[in-house]
């Protein structure tokens, strides 16, 4: 067996494919992806916020005031709306960016008129923050508003306070900051580390089986004096090596990449969270890992096994990625945690587990159910495998 295993990973270690997968994706490609994603996030809103708008006011003269405020504002353009166009069809036709609409008798003493409602047309099918830059102009001219009113009536600062919120919530949140962040990014965790031990098991494990096949090594293995079993282990632990390895490099990468985010970056909140947790519980994260790894190598080994070439073995393996997304974005759903029946659902109940641990309220004990339910299942996979590899209608097919 370690002959078979030790033959395997040196080939896996050669193909340059595969160590792309296993080695530099999880350590620059995964964080470049992320940073580039915040940052053109961060763009994108920036360029809403600075866009400049195209604008149609009607019945503008009824609120002067807010009017000229709008039109003296900047980064905003007015349009005049062409007669006989209506106003929907105007703004879907993208000749404005919105059109503002001043009801019949608009008084801004809310005493005399009562509420107005101002009719905002904007399409609103795409990311844009015209809403928000038109309350940021509107709301200082509502609560002048408001102020005049309450000291037209004699009311003071306190009472009006009062009046605007008589009953009011205190938030006292007893969770840590650990606790707030690892509800956040927990789930993501264990999505993205799940997706990468795939990865990482996928090319060598389509190499091990139907590349074989389609070079004709594997009938030269079969007729050597190693027994069948001894084979299907050793080509699995090359399988699982590979999706270990690249969990804890995916591990590892992020923890060092937080670490410069949080320093080197000034990120308080990020420091603050990876100080917070225990080496322990980041070792009991990456242990949680091997009976998932083990699971992930035995399917995918008998997938390969089963194919006749190496692109059929990696059309068959593709759909597993759904297989395993579904499981994990259950645990990130609010509301599902690690208790009765989700502690029993393969997959779901480990990615809970690590949510927990990176949260800090994990219970121990119950690691090791949720260990050894998964590495039985695993152990079923390997135990099919074997019996795959030892069926000549599926070598030979």
């Amino acid at each position: 067996m370690w002959k078979v295993f030790l033959k395997e990973l040196k080939e896996v270690v050669r193909d340059k494919k595969t160590m792309f997968f296993m080695i530099l994706l999880p350590l620059l490609l995964f964080p470049v992806i992320i940073g580039g994603v915040a940052y053109f996030s961060s763009k994108a809103a920036e360029d809403a916020q600075n866009e400049v708008l195209r604008y149609t006011l009607i019945n503008a003269r009824a609120a002067p005031e807010l009017a000229d405020t709008i039109q003296q504002a900047k980064g905003f353009e007015q349009v005049e709306l062409a007669d006989g166009v209506e106003i929907r069809q105007w703004v879907k036709e993208d000749n404005v960016d919105f059109v503002l609409e001043f009801p019949q008798g608009f008084v801004t003493d809310p005493l005399q008129s009562g509420e107005h409602r101002l009719q905002l047309y904007y399409n609103g099918a795409g990311f844009n923050a015209i809403k928000s830059r038109l309350e940021k102009l509107i709301d200082p001219i509502a609560t002048s508003a408001q102020r005049n009113a309450f000291a037209s009536i004699n009311i003071s600062e306190e009472q009006q306070k009062v009046l605007i919120t008589p009953i009011s919530l205190e938030e006292i949140n007893v969770a840590d900051s650990r606790e707030n962040i690892g509800e956040v990014i927990g789930g993501m965790v264990a999505y993205v580390v799940f997706i990468l031990c795939l990865q990482g098991g996928m090319i060598p494990a389509a190499d091990l089986g139907a590349g074989e096949k389609e070079r004709g090594t594997l009938e030269t293995l079969l007729i050597s004096p190693i027994d069948r079993n001894k084979i299907v282990f050793g080509k699995f632990l090359t399988i699982a090596v590979a999706g270990v390895t690249t969990a804890l490099i995916t591990v590892l990468s992020m923890a060092i990449w937080g670490v410069i985010a949080g320093q080197g970056l000034a990120i308080e909140a990020i420091s603050s969270f990876l100080d917070a947790i225990d080496v322990l519980d980041l070792i009991l994260v990456f242990l949680m890992l091997i009976p998932v790894v083990a699971i992930f190598s035995a399917l995918l080994l008998s997938l390969s096994i089963y194919a006749k070439t190496f692109k059929e073995a990696q059309g068959y393996m593709g759909p597993l990625v759904i297989f395993v997304i579904v499981p994990v974005i259950l645990a990130a759903m609010p509301g599902i945690e690690l208790e009765g029946v989700w502690a029993w659902v393969p997959l779901t109940n480990v990615a809970l587990a690590m949510k927990e641990l990176i949260k800090g309220t994990m219970d121990y004990y119950q690691l090791i159910g949720i260990f050894v339910s998964t590495a039985i299942i695993a152990g079923l996979l390997l135990g099919f495998c074997v019996h795959w590899f030892n069926k000549e209608k599926v070598l030979f097919r």
